[in-house]
């Protein structure tokens, strides 16, 4: 039950944040793109402060779960933030849920609830050895770095996703890394964070991640990054904690098919939730077109 109360509590504070964050990320300027001077104009704005309160706030309970439970029933529970991010956009918006709004609700607790039922989470199995490690670390690091390179070549909308997308995969993977960090702290005590990298890779993937987001959220609305973000993070996190970290789940053909269906309708949910009317648009558009297409810049001028 602590686990439950810790993980929903944390999808609360990360889908607040997240709201707070992109209305104040699609105001800063352009020219700090996927750069770290992006966080120094964003740190100007109160509203983003207070996103990133949350956010923190979030990542801190979402710490303590993972202290106490495996990360393949701790991530489930994160993806419900969208549902959280739903309810401060729609108060902001005026926008009724109607029935696409009704529908990513009960899909995505439904999903959530099948997958925790039927897979059973738990510990106690081996963990990897340094190669299947490494291996999964690799390409779960390797994609999102290929997903940075192959959005910088498209539309700012498309740009967005796959750029939250790949955000979304080192959350997982920094979600992986704090549940072996949590674990150091158990058994040797705070002293010894300073003596491993664990905790220098929480801090340096979840940097990183933070600077894709808010690339994401400065370029188009929140409906086109945070599906993307919401569904990547526990899959990879689902991925790191049962391949490297000793998380059990039912492997009974029946038990497959439900975790395979619950996985399916969290997805599905969370498209539909990410795309609700509710969710905020950005309040100039136009002004990322000079990034994408030079010629656009001058066209106002000739039409003066």
């Amino acid at each position: 039950m602590a686990v439950f109360l810790l993980g929903l509590s944390a999808a609360c504070c990360l889908g607040l944040g997240f709201v707070l964050q992109q209305r104040a990320a699609q105001r800063a300027p352009l020219s700090d793109f996927l750069s770290f001077r992006l966080l120094l104009d964003l740190m100007r704005m109160p509203e983003w402060l207070l996103g990133i309160f949350f956010m923190v706030s979030g990542l801190v309970l979402s710490a303590l779960a993972l202290t106490k439970g495996e990360v393949s029933l701790v991530e489930p529970l994160t993806a419900t933030s969208l549902l959280f991010a739903m309810a401060l956009s729609r108060r902001l918006t005026g926008q009724r849920l109607g029935r696409q709004g009704w529908s990513g609700v009960l899909l995505l607790a439904a999903g959530v609830t099948a997958f925790i039922v039927a897979g059973q989470p738990s510990g106690g199995g081996s963990h990897a050895g340094p190669l299947r490690h490494w291996l999964l670390v690799g390409i779960v690091s390797g994609l999102a770095v290929l997903l940075v390179g192959v959005a910088k070549r498209l539309t700012p909308s498309r740009e967005a996703t796959v750029l939250a997308l790949a955000a979304g995969l080192l959350y997982g993977l920094q979600d992986a890394f704090t549940r072996t960090t949590g674990q150091l702290v158990a058994d040797e005590g705070f002293a010894a964070l300073v003596l491993h990298w664990q905790p220098y890779a929480v801090a340096a993937i979840g940097l990183t991640g933070l600077v894709l987001v808010q690339s994401a959220f400065e370029t188009a609305p929140l409906r086109m990054s945070l599906p993307a973000l919401t569904a990547a993070q526990p899959l990879a996190g689902i991925a790191c904690g049962v391949g490297f970290l000793g998380d059990r789940l039912r492997v009974t053909p029946g038990a497959l098919a439900w975790e395979a269906v619950g996985l399916a309708a969290i997805t599905i949910g969370v498209v539909l939730l990410g795309r609700h009317p509710a969710m905020p648009c950005s309040q100039d558009t136009s002004r990322r077109l000079p990034l994408k297409d030079p010629e656009v810049r001058e066209a106002p001028k000739a039409v003066r």
